[in-house]
């Protein structure tokens, strides 16, 4: 890893982080890989035996000197660390500014200090709140519902602040509901992806919020780590905010229903009240996309999630559990058409 590009990834023991350490490892234009992560929400174990092949600094974004030794000579910054999830944001909005605005803030007056690194961050559709419109361009005007979404836009307007004042190219990244191998459940504030198919996977039911007629632009891991890898690669700036995302639109009770066919059961449902601060439906324009990144096309949703349910089922295996519920068919639960 002596020559080539050198690419720090804070958040890089995340889910999103951790698969993107593969790409870029993998990738013959990157030289060496640096990774910045306090282990609050990830874990080094989704590393791998690629944990071997970077350069490992555990701690915090809102530490300037770490991030001054994790920045030095680096071509490009991926700005992922965050804490994730509206509803932890509801209840503590402060630690989701601390983390998420103020960690930003952080990082970008590192790579100002570092002589102007690429700074790619991760920047969320939950930005577009209430705004009705679909699919949800860059263009429409931002109505955040959430303390999460509202520090995410913080991260999109630092971004384009620091491009405007100071010459930082940048790349901000609006990501539509990423779903893959390597995305945690066991928590409160686990994704819905990864907490339905641990609850299918121990025969327990699914917990739908509302009545699962909202929708969302599932996007698999796979195509995010390909935009980014691309963009530090081939250097794609914008200053604007970019949805990263192509225009899918499934509804929750469609997701329960292709889960079943990849597990080859059906799902028990249950229903709760909606949650504070969620939106009704997300789907991206992808216009903006497709012009900085052409031929980028979707991962199919049943290929995504069979290759998410593969990763639960060896996690399980090696966790001494069972693989999986014993295999059964019927008819999917009903209403489950999809929508669009």
């Amino acid at each position: 890893m002596s020559g080539g590009l050198r690419v720090t990834v804070t958040g890089g023991a995340g889910f999103i982080g951790s698969n993107l350490v593969s790409w870029l490892l993998r990738h013959p234009a990157v030289g060496r890989v640096t990774v910045v992560d306090d282990c609050s929400t990830g874990s080094v174990r989704l590393l791998g035996s690629d944990l071997a092949e970077t350069d490992f600094r555990h701690g915090s974004v809102l530490d300037p000197g770490l991030l001054d030794q994790a920045m030095a000579r680096a071509d490009a910054v991926v700005h992922l660390a965050a804490l994730p999830s509206v509803p932890r944001s509801v209840l503590d909005p402060m630690a989701s500014h601390q983390a998420n605005a103020t960690g930003t803030l952080t990082v970008l007056e590192a790579a100002r200090r570092a002589d102007g690194p690429l700074v790619v961050a991760a920047s969320s559709s939950s930005v577009y709140g209430a705004q009705p419109n679909l699919p949800k361009s860059e263009h429409d005007r931002a109505v955040p519902l959430s303390p999460y979404a509202v520090s995410k836009l913080a991260t999109e307007a630092y971004l384009g602040a620091y491009h405007s004042c100071y010459g930082l190219p940048v790349l901000p990244l609006r990501f539509f509901n990423v779903y893959g191998p390597r995305q945690q459940a066991g928590h409160p504030y686990a994704a819905v992806v990864p907490k339905w198919i641990d609850a299918a996977l121990a025969n327990r039911p699914v917990t739908v919020y509302g009545d699962g007629t909202q929708s969302r632009d599932l996007t698999c891991v796979d195509t995010v780590c390909q935009v980014i890898t691309t963009a530090i690669t081939d250097r794609v700036t914008s200053p604007w905010p970019v949805n990263l995302a192509l225009g899918t639109r499934t509804s929750l009770l469609n997701l329960v229903e292709q889960l079943g066919d990849v597990l080859g059961i059906r799902l028990q449902v249950e229903h709760a009240a909606p949650r504070p601060g969620d939106v009704a439906h997300s789907q991206a324009d992808p216009a903006r996309l497709l012009e900085l990144f052409p031929g980028t096309t979707a991962v199919p949703l049943h290929e995504g999630l069979a290759a998410t349910v593969a990763w639960h089922c060896d996690q399980r295996v090696k966790d001494g559990l069972h693989r999986a519920p014993a295999r059964r068919r019927s008819a999917p639960p009903s209403p489950t058409k999809g929508i669009g």
